[in-house]
């Protein structure tokens, strides 16, 4: 089944969530789409979503507030963040063309005060009109019984785990705060463990394109085409990738393992 015109899901879109967006590239700070989700199940940490998120590092934590909401509510779908963040459209309008079958599935009806929920966040964008919250007039138009690839309906949780607490005569509401609380610290690591990776890796095309700079440098003096400025630039730029904080020391494993590849780059050398 073909996916919703770019301008079928803008409309949609700010139909559902009162915005004035004009371009499916506008999602990829991931606010929308955290909302979006707000509107099925009414419990997104709205408050840590930022709304007019302008920076990268904004958008990241804006995707790691949805991925809570896809773990905790059990939706087996694989959020592509490095895509989605360059605020491309064509990644970003198969990932809405998704969502918005999602939503169909799962969508309860009724009234969705966007206005209001995007309070929550502190900073809200301009609402088309601020009137009183309108009926989601999408739901009208599409059936939540419709079959949708890629979209599973979501059940509701099982309760087992409480009546096992009750007979062992833990309190099951303290039990569920705690797991929901180590779930979402997990997340939290798990979001920060990506975002480190994520920056890592743009230091690490730096630190290969300084270096394949310098060593051109090396090899051909006269006719690299690399000035003694442009050196000069480059030997600072990897100065400070190396440099560590005082008092720091590297661990005897990452030491010797810095050492070990040393030792093969020296081997395929000679």
């Amino acid at each position: 089944m073909a996916g919703e015109s770019r301008t079928e899901l803008i409309s949609w879109i700010n139909d559902l969530l009162q915005l004035n967006y004009t371009k499916v590239e506008q999602c990829g700070s991931g606010a929308v789409y955290c909302q979006i989700v707000d509107s099925i199940f009414g419990d997104v940490a709205m408050a840590k979503v930022k709304m007019q998120a302008k920076q990268e590092y904004e958008y990241l934590a804006n995707f790691r507030v949805l991925q809570n909401s896809f773990k905790v509510h059990g939706i087996d779908k694989p959020i592509p963040v490095d895509r989605l963040v360059r605020c491309k459209m064509q990644d970003n309008l198969e990932f809405l063309q998704w969502l918005k079958r999602f939503w169909d599935m799962n969508f309860p009806g009724g009234e969705y005060d966007a206005v209001a929920r995007r309070g929550a966040a502190g900073a809200g964008l301009t609402p088309v009109r601020a009137t009183s919250p309108r009926l989601a007039a999408a739901a009208a138009r599409t059936s939540a019984t419709r079959a949708a690839p890629g979209a599973a309906r979501v059940g509701a949780p099982s309760a087992r785990s409480s009546s096992a607490a009750s007979s062992r005569g833990v309190d099951p509401a303290a039990l569920e705060a705690l797991t929901s609380q180590m779930n979402e610290m997990k997340l939290s690591v798990e979001g920060l463990e990506k975002e480190r990776d994520f920056y890592f890796n743009k230091l690490r095309d730096i630190e290969i394109i300084i270096g394949a700079r310098l060593e051109l440098a090396e090899q051909e003096p006269d006719g690299s085409g690399v000035t003694d400025a442009e050196k000069e630039t480059l030997l600072q730029m990897q100065q400070i990738l190396y440099s560590t904080e005082e008092g720091f020391e590297v661990p005897d494993d990452v030491q010797e393992e810095l050492v070990d590849e040393a030792a093969a780059e020296e081997e395929e050398t000679f």
